[in-house]
């Protein structure tokens, strides 16, 4: 009997770490997938993970150059920098040794190249539902990094801010969700990267013969004029990706755009661009494009 436990103990010890470490399986954006469970090292190369990681106080020990948000500069201080937001760099990973490594979008698909540093999982959020993808990760991350409780703290209170928006939208009208760049315009309707705000918060499209093309459309500002929303909704591309000023409200202050209802009304809400356009589908920065919704419908008469 004490052979066989030495002999047990024995052949424990010899095996590898990786054969006995505990592992758990949560839900990607490739499916699911089975990764070692609180991982302590990773590197995060997704702001909405960044985003939503902070929440749940998971510090990364990797990080992109650049963050864009100012909320996530404490999320990354104190991380390695890897490689940016587009471009792990293999080397500094390699030399960072990490448990874990986090993709998403715009870095998604160097998943196979770093798949061969450490376990690699993809979470992009694909944008059409951003709030349902938004809670999934929330439920990945509980349980990857054995926050749970702190994931279903941060889930009632996102809810709550999905609905607070969901209310004050109610009956006040048709929108048309613009996104500017610099002088040009897209649109985006019901199917698009933002049509999670008509569908999730039940605002009317102003527009509903509208592609459903996840990058919206170039459109006019004769189409905005034409379309007369009641609302108009708004992302500035250039302040989300930092390379100036807010422009948004110039480039829509012309004859045609001041013709529409929205305009005359003061009814035009400008979302916060990088929470929406970089780290959409965090939690913090969702609630924060949540808050901007209702504070904005809430101010109609």
């Amino acid at each position: 009997m004490l052979f066989s436990r030495i002999f047990a103990v024995l052949i424990a010890l010899a095996l590898p770490t990786a054969a006995i470490a505990e592992t758990v399986q949560i839900q990607t954006a490739q499916g699911l997938a089975t990764v070692p469970a609180r991982p302590h090292r990773v590197a995060v190369f997704d702001m909405a993970a960044l985003d939503t990681l902070h929440l749940l106080g998971v510090k990364p020990a990797g990080v992109p150059d650049r963050v864009f948000l100012p909320e996530l500069k404490p999320a990354a201080a104190g991380g390695e920098v890897v490689g940016t937001l587009f471009e792990p760099n293999l080397e500094a990973l390699s030399a960072l040794d990490p448990d874990l490594i986090i993709l998403g979008g715009r870095s998604s698909p160097k998943a196979k190249f770093t798949s061969r540093i450490a376990p690699t999982i993809d979470m992009t959020i694909d944008g059409q539902d951003l709030v349902r993808d938004a809670e999934a990760r929330l439920d990945a991350y509980g349980r990857l990094f054995g926050r749970e409780r702190a994931a279903d703290e941060a889930r009632q209170k996102f809810r709550a801010a999905v609905a607070a928006a969901r209310d004050a939208a109610k009956g006040k009208g048709r929108a048309l969700i613009l996104m500017t760049n610099g002088p040009k315009i897209s649109a985006f309707g019901v199917g698009s990267r933002f049509g999670w705000i008509h569908s999730t918060l039940g605002i009317e499209p102003a527009v509903t013969a509208m592609a459903a093309a996840i990058h919206g459309e170039a459109v006019s500002f004769e189409f905005v004029r034409k379309a007369d929303p009641d609302w108009l909704i708004v992302v500035d591309r250039a302040v989300a990706i930092g390379t100036g000023d807010s422009q948004a409200h110039a480039t829509l202050d012309n004859e045609l755009v001041r013709d529409t209802k929205a305009w005359k009304r003061g009814q035009v809400i400008y979302l916060p661009a990088a929470d929406l356009y970089i780290a959409g589908g965090g939690i913090q920065a969702m609630t924060r494009v949540l808050a901007a919704v209702t504070r904005g419908f809430s101010a109609a008469q």
